[in-house]
């Protein structure tokens, strides 16, 4: 029992003596104006954590947290912006033809390798012509034999031993043969696939043994010394084509190149459908580069013409609308104030902007998404402005 009253004797002890230290401390702050004491506050040595420029004071609100973003500008200016009507194609070949056989048969012989540059009339696949073979020579055993008769019955007949009946009978006979023979030769030339003309084999997966039917493609043979590619235009720029009018494309294959070409046909009709017309542009090829089943996109040029313009990176675009941020200088201030612009066409890498800015106007250049409309910003390269107290001596102290 005496034990468990010294216990709480003790607590009760050291309780009081924690509240007799605490309330010391603040009568010490209150006293001293130390730490996190109000600005000015009486004793408060200057320099010291409470005082001007220390910890807790004004000083510290101009620092990293809360301050004006630094941004990159622009300046807006003119800019020769080129008036063109984009229009998408599908490249083909000069010529292009997917080679087929004829009639059913097993392949005898290949006689082209992928890729390879062929003549033309150039022999690339000989189906097995065995059948036919045999069918031209009995033809033209036939026809032997039949020349035979029309040659005898020919002199009996102009000796007077035959009659006219059988002498022309004998020359229907000679002519049928002859027939005969061409048919049988045409049917052995179908076992025969020629390049009907010049140009590059595609890949082909038929090889000796196989068999091929009516239909069935062997292979792509194309002439690509030049593309051909087919656009539609609407019908309202009709009076601004014409037939060998310069053309400028690109591909997504190579980008940042232009390929130049020329308006090569215009189709005799406009589509009811979409009022469009149809037009053919040709573009050399000379390295090949460029393949049939490319997407290309055409450029027909309308002419020049000057506008402000702005980095893409520049503008901000929310739906239907566009803005960007302009610097302002309000007061001792910098901030960006947003702007809504009406913007036309881009070229490469530039937007052109058709009404909303003035000339020589900064814009924030990028980094868009980092701003808010109204926020204060500082200019990359300008300099900071100088901080509260930097360049005084400080308080307390002289200047040497």
């Amino acid at each position: 029992m005496i034990r468990r009253h010294f216990f709480l004797v003790a607590a009760v002890v050291v309780l009081a003596v924690m509240v007799v230290v605490g309330g010391m401390k603040v009568f010490a702050l209150k006293a001293g104006g130390g730490e996190g004491g109000p600005p000015g506050a009486a004793g408060a040595p200057a320099g010291k954590a409470g005082g001007p420029g220390g910890a807790g004071g004004p000083g510290r609100r101009g620092g990293a947290f809360g301050g004006p973003t630094q941004v990159s500008v622009a300046t807006v200016q003119p800019r020769v912006f080129a008036d063109t009507i984009e229009v998408l194609g599908v490249a083909k070949g000069r010529q292009s033809v997917t080679l087929t056989a004829a009639a059913t048969q097993l392949v005898e012989r290949v006689r082209f390798t992928d890729g390879q540059q062929v003549s033309r009339g150039a022999v690339l696949v000989e189906l097995r012509a065995t059948e036919q073979d045999a069918g031209i020579a009995q033809a033209q055993a036939r026809l032997v034999q039949a020349q035979r008769s029309y040659e005898r019955y020919r002199t009996l007949g102009q000796q007077g031993w035959a009659s006219k009946a059988q002498v022309d009978e004998m020359e229907a006979a000679y002519r049928t043969a002859q027939a005969d023979v061409a048919a049988a030769r045409a049917r052995e030339a179908d076992r025969v696939i020629r390049a009907p003309f010049a140009g590059v084999v595609g890949l082909s997966d038929v090889a000796p043994g196989a068999l091929v039917n009516p239909g069935a493609p062997i292979v792509t043979l194309d002439d690509i010394s030049a593309i051909r590619v087919d656009f539609q235009v609407p019908e309202r720029y009709l009076a601004q084509l014409r037939e060998g009018q310069a053309l400028l494309a690109t591909v997504d294959a190579f980008p940042g190149e232009t390929i130049t070409g020329r308006i090569a046909k215009l189709d005799t009709r406009i589509d009811e459908r979409t009022r469009a017309i149809t037009a053919r542009a040709e573009f050399p090829n000379p390295g090949r580069r460029l393949k049939p089943g490319m997407l290309v996109r055409v450029g027909i040029s309308r002419g020049d013409r000057q506008s402000l313009s702005a980095p893409e990176s520049a503008v901000s675009v929310q739906g239907d609308n566009a803005f960007v941020y302009v610097i302002r200088t309000m007061g001792e201030r910098t901030v960006a104030e947003q702007r809504p612009i009406l913007t036309g066409v881009r070229q490469q890498g530039m937007v052109e902007i058709r009404d909303g800015v003035r000339p020589g106007e900064r814009i924030v250049a990028d980094g868009l998404n980092k701003i808010q409309p109204g926020q204060p910003v500082r200019v990359a390269g300008a300099g900071a402005p100088p901080a509260a107290g930097r360049g005084q001596a400080p308080a307390g102290k002289r200047p040497a």
